[in-house]
């Protein structure tokens, strides 16, 4: 049943397998935002290590405005993973049914103010970043601090070389096998395999949906972020209406 099946996608009780499933759809919906944002205004917006490189870059060089700039949207970053963090131990120490129902419902509230007036918003801008800029920092920190929260830190969806970092190492490890040290730590290889796969899945569908999100932009513009917004409304309330579809 499709809505018992997305019910158990934010439940507070956790399977590898929803973490999976979870981890996919989220790292889908941050692809098409990472790379339909940077069709809107030109940046990168989960590409922290880069936005700080640049800052340090730009101090270095004098061009202090651009280098503050690239500080503020970091910050909003920051912010975002805060507020996530302090949304979800609020529902937790509340006992509420639905920790992450709050957190997932905000990101689509704010992927709708995108959708709709993400063009007009991006005619304002603090220093030399717009507003747009800072509201897509705000949500990518917002989402990755979720699915960190709910996976145990063992899922990123916006940190990509994170995730082929880990790649590395499972194949490095595939190759060097030690057939001995294998046999005493029995289940290690078959673990290894499985991490594989979970970051393989994350980066395929990152991928896939910076190509749906890039060409969505290219032919919609910014109203192309409603889907994702649906998406993420459905996911949300999935749990709500649970009880009265299994009655």
């Amino acid at each position: 049943m499709p809505a018992k099946y997305l019910s158990r996608l934010t439940s507070p009780k956790r399977t590898p397998k929803t973490n999976l499933h979870l981890g996919v759809a989220l790292a889908s919906i941050a692809g098409a935002l990472n790379a339909g944002g940077f069709l809107a205004v030109g940046q990168y917006t989960s590409h922290m290590t880069g936005m700080l490189s640049s800052a340090a870059d730009d101090l270095v060089l004098g061009k202090f405005i651009t280098a503050f700039a690239a500080i503020l949207m970091l910050l909003s970053f920051i912010s975002g993973s805060a507020c996530t963090a302090i949304l979800v131990n609020f529902a937790k120490r509340h006992q509420m049914p639905h920790i992450y129902t709050p957190v997932l419902l905000l990101e689509a509230a704010l992927l709708l103010v995108f959708g709709l007036i993400g063009s007009t918003l991006q005619l304002h801008a603090v220093m030399t970043v717009s507003f747009t800029a800072v509201l897509l920092c705000y949500v990518m920190g917002l989402q990755n601090a979720l699915i960190t929260k709910i996976s145990n830190a063992e899922i990123r969806t916006t940190h990509v070389t994170g995730l082929v970092t880990d790649i590395g190492i499972e194949l490095g490890k595939i190759v060097y096998w030690d057939r001995d040290y294998a046999q005493k730590h029995e289940g290690e290889v078959a673990n290894n395999l499985s991490k594989l796969r979970l970051h393989g899945m994350l980066v395929c569908a990152f991928f896939a949906g910076g190509i749906a999100g890039a060409a969505g932009f290219k032919y919609l513009g910014f109203i192309s972020t409603l889907p994702l917004a649906l998406a993420l409304l459905v996911l949300s309330l999935a749990p709500r209406f649970k009880p009265k579809i299994l009655r």
